[in-house]
């Protein structure tokens, strides 16, 4: 395992993703582990905004909305963040790749192919072992 991992916290709701995100986090301050932590939807500055859009149910996006605007979060996040820390710290992730799979493919039938699509263009070849 690399020095600085990057490690995602994926499951259901109410699974414990919180909970052993905060664990997670409270582990590393303690040995004084240099880290940083980002959730999706949310992360940088930009992402917290499209994040408050995104669980605003007032708005009643559509899918494809929705889709895009995780995106355009995770884009910020892996450009700005994720990018630029990689290998030098260790990064938590509160949801990523794997719940966008769940939740806009699997719960709102968006076609997977695109789904695959944007994750590629978005992270290229980027692979996040599991």
């Amino acid at each position: 395992m690399s020095k600085y991992p990057i490690i995602i916290f994926e499951g259901i709701e109410a699974s414990g993703k919180t909970t052993n995100f905060k664990i997670a986090v409270n582990y590393l301050k303690k040995r004084r582990k240099s880290f940083i932590k980002l959730r999706e939807p949310g992360g940088s500055i930009f992402s917290e905004k499209i994040r408050k859009l995104i669980l605003n149910k007032k708005l009643n996006l559509n899918n494809k909305t929705d889709l895009l605007l995780f995106y355009a979060g995770r884009s910020e996040n892996f450009e700005k963040i994720i990018k630029k820390n990689y290998k030098k710290k260790i990064i938590l992730i509160d949801r990523f790749t794997d719940s966008t799979i769940a939740y806009q493919h699997y719960g709102m039938k968006i076609d997977l192919k695109v789904i695959k699509m944007l994750n590629k263009f978005i992270i290229g070849n980027f692979k996040v072992s599991s």
